[in-house]
């Protein structure tokens, strides 16, 4: 399916010479085209080059990149306006495509791109059950705590947030079902195409796409009254007064922060003070030195290990 999905956006040299890498495309995460430069993806977690017919490492040319920029905005860049204001377009299968070029000023605030240089592919990723040993962890008396999931770049914190968003929508036997709101700014955790979700969230999620955070999780309390809300990679002052808030309203929380470590996460300003006041109740840090998605910890309120998964030979 990925393969398929990802088909209708790449230009056809692109996509024969990917072929001959013989690739399982749910390894696939992400593609980085940038004009004249080496044409890279990641690939289980490595960075490789794609190779030309003589085995050299391709180069973007602007030709590529045009024609991408087409497929990827059906031809009318001008219909993606709204999308290309944040720098990027999802496509079918929740696939996020990033892009970087000149920005097209009006009023101060970025109205849409042109002489796009750069893009970027990121494959969206359903791992279903991948949540499955953390739930011990992250509820009590079939209640969810609040929770946070903490890692850098790269290492599947949004999967594993989708795949704990399913599964406490529909209930499992650490969880009664819950009525859940996810604010879905850049459209990865629904992978919303044309106003539908392409991901799996549940039987009782609602989701507010494209919207920004902090008002998102307002508007999604004001409306549709969740039990537990969910959004991707806080890191704004406004990001986190709206958790506290949601939090005040009765909503059990549950996001995501990039950080490599707790030790880094009690540095940065914006969190020091939710840290040290214990206002998630869990943190679950993830790493990728042996596995994308690897849960290096997770930590009640006070920073005490609870479980770490085991190196395995």
């Amino acid at each position: 399916m990925h393969k398929n999905q990802i088909a209708r956006v790449l230009p056809g040299r692109i996509l024969r010479m990917l072929e001959k890498e013989h690739l399982e495309y749910e390894y696939l995460q992400e593609i980085r085209f940038r004009t004249g430069r080496p044409l890279l993806f990641i690939y289980r977690g490595e960075e490789r080059t794609v190779r030309n017919d003589h085995g050299n490492p391709y180069q973007v040319t602007e030709e590529d990149v045009r024609e991408m920029v087409d497929y990827i905005s059906h031809y009318s860049l001008y219909a993606y306006e709204q999308e290309m204001k944040q720098g990027f377009i999802t496509v079918e299968g929740g696939h996020r495509i990033g892009m970087a070029g000149q920005a097209i000023m009006e009023n101060g605030r970025v109205k849409n791109l042109k002489y796009i240089s750069s893009i970027h592919v990121r494959l969206s990723h359903e791992v279903i059950g991948c949540a499955d040993q953390v739930f011990p962890y992250i509820t009590g008396n079939r209640e969810l705590y609040h929770t946070l999931i903490v890692s850098p770049p790269g290492c599947g914190k949004t999967t594993l947030l989708r795949d704990m968003i399913r599964q406490i929508s529909d209930g499992n036997r650490w969880v009664k079902g819950m009525a859940t709101g996810v604010v879905d700014e850049r459209s990865e955790i629904g992978g919303c195409y044309r106003g539908l979700q392409q991901n799996d969230l549940g039987m009782r999620t609602d989701v507010l796409d494209g919207c920004s955070k902090a008002e998102g999780m307002i508007m999604m309390i004001r409306s549709m009254g969740p039990q537990v809300l969910a959004v991707d990679e806080i890191g704004l002052a406004e990001d986190v007064h709206a958790v506290e808030y949601a939090m005040h309203c009765g909503c059990r929380m549950l996001a995501t922060a990039h950080a490599g470590s707790m030790e880094e996460l009690r540095r940065r300003p914006l969190f020091a003070q939710m840290v040290k006041e214990g206002r998630f109740d869990r943190y679950i840090l993830l790493g990728n030195s042996r596995r994308v998605g690897q849960v290096e910890g997770i930590f009640d309120g006070r920073g005490t290990l609870l479980y770490r998964e085991k190196e395995y030979a």
